[in-house]
């Protein structure tokens, strides 16, 4: 699906359960790791994940697209568009958008390497998911200097 065919799937999802129009734009957010679409309150805007299409049909993409309409048109009509707000839940209830998005597998991907260091000083041990410079960091501890240990992959 293209951006432009989502623009005109919102369109029609807007009058034919909201019957109001939607006047902003429609696209699809690469971005978006673990959430299924949201409603941007400046630009009024709505940023969908291509991967909920993808993973989970039309049928669920269209509730996403749902409960995204419905802070929309509650957010410009001045009542309460947030999650915990009685207008949303009753509106998402009539319109039968989803309250939740499902996970997709591996959306959130690990880091398979982890850094141990150790304080040349005190021995104070320190596990990174990251690498340091050592050159630039020192222990919090004693103020020694710290340097790499081991550096491991993990399955």
């Amino acid at each position: 699906m293209t951006n432009e065919e989502l623009q005109k799937l919102v369109e029609q999802i807007s009058l034919d359960n909201f019957h109001r129009p939607f006047l902003h734009r429609a696209i699809f957010n690469p971005r978006l790791r673990t959430t299924g679409g949201r409603y941007l309150l400046i630009t009024h805007g709505l940023e969908f994940n291509n991967r909920q299409l993808q993973h989970f049909g039309i049928e669920s993409f269209v509730k996403i697209i749902k409960h995204e309409l419905c802070h929309y048109h509650l957010h410009l009509l001045g009542m309460g568009y947030r999650h915990r707000d009685a207008d949303f839940r009753m509106l998402l209830a009539k319109v039968g958008g989803s309250r939740y998005c499902e996970a997709i597998p591996h959306a959130r991907t690990r880091s398979s390497v982890r850094y141990d260091y150790q304080c040349t000083v005190c021995g104070a041990h320190f596990r990174r998911k990251r690498k340091l410079d050592t050159k630039r960091y020192v222990c919090g501890t004693c103020g020694g200097s710290i340097c790499l240990i081991s550096k491991r992959r993990i399955n």
